[in-house]
């Protein structure tokens, strides 16, 4: 576009609009001899005389009654389109970091939920079943299954995942030591240690470790281990909470204890960021959720 500068155009805009120079200056905070500087090089960039100079006052000619629509229109739909886009609500947008068995069990059933109650916040999902370094922006936040503590960052307890058997009702069992004749599930944690549920930690509460069988089926993915026992292959050592959807559908039955404690789950985030107020958004909406769905028994850290 061959167009002559924006601000000549600005200030012809403002004097014809006023039919005064002093008010044009005052509504653009300059002073009158600018604006008069201003339309005197519109007119000589397009040859003509766009006002007649009177005593008092300042008159279109016919060609400035010409522009004069034109421009007031043009800058009209630009005072529109920039307020449209100013007053836009602003994208809001955050990343957690969540185990693949968390991620499919407990929060993606729930985040229809979240996006009721905050549809402003575009929200990614992180799955893996290693721990992101946060301070390197992988992630906004996760959700960590473990004893911590988590140096470095702002941790909340969500929940103390308990374990018990789980299996179809099919099955028929109803005390412990019918797992003798039964095929024991088993899943290989990332990282074992005293506090992981094995069936052999779980015999030993329950006072029938020498009763539990020694072959199995064991599994990468505890979210398959759970659907083998939902097709009667055999007995979970698996969460209540994680696997209740299967529960209150009648596909997986707690047909005896003991209960055996595990890790607690956290959120956790670094504190800082220039999406924080979504960090900790999501982190009220997590707290919200245990709260109406985690027993008060089992979102004990103790």
């Amino acid at each position: 576009m061959s167009l002559p500068p924006l601000a000549t155009l600005r200030a012809f805009e403002a004097a014809a609009r006023h039919q005064s120079f002093k008010n044009a200056a005052s509504e653009l905070g300059v002073t009158p001899t600018a604006i008069s500087h201003q339309v005197r090089l519109l007119e000589d960039t397009l040859g003509v005389r766009l006002f007649d100079r009177k005593p008092r006052q300042v008159v279109l000619t016919d060609v400035g009654q010409e522009l004069y629509p034109v421009l007031r229109d043009g800058f009209a739909a630009f005072a529109k389109a920039v307020d449209r886009v100013r007053n836009r609500p602003v994208s809001r947008s955050m990343t957690v970091s969540v185990i693949p068995s968390f991620a499919a069990k407990w929060l993606l059933p729930r985040l229809s939920r979240f996006q009721a109650e905050y549809p402003d916040i575009n929200l990614r999902l992180h799955t893996s079943p290693e721990a992101v370094d946060l301070d390197r922006g992988v992630a906004d936040a996760a959700i960590r299954y473990g004893v911590g503590p988590y140096p470095g960052l702002v941790a909340h307890t969500m929940f103390r995942e308990q374990f018990v058997p789980l299996c179809s009702p099919a099955l028929g069992l109803k005390k412990p030591e019918d797992l003798r004749n039964a095929t024991l599930l088993h899943f290989d944690w990332l990282r074992p240690d005293d506090a992981t549920p094995t069936w052999q930690r779980w015999g030993q509460v329950a006072g029938v470790a020498d009763h539990l069988p020694s072959a199995g089926i064991s599994f990468s993915d505890d979210s398959h281990a759970i659907q083998a026992a939902i097709a009667g292959q055999g007995v979970v050592l698996a969460s209540p909470v994680m696997a209740r959807a299967e529960i209150d559908a009648g596909l997986l039955v707690m047909p005896f204890g003991p209960e055996i404690k595990g890790h607690c789950y956290h959120y956790v985030h670094t504190g800082r960021g220039d999406n924080l107020r979504e960090v900790e958004a999501f982190g009220a909406w997590i707290e919200s959720e245990v709260s109406a769905s985690v027993p008060v028994t089992d979102q004990s850290s103790d």
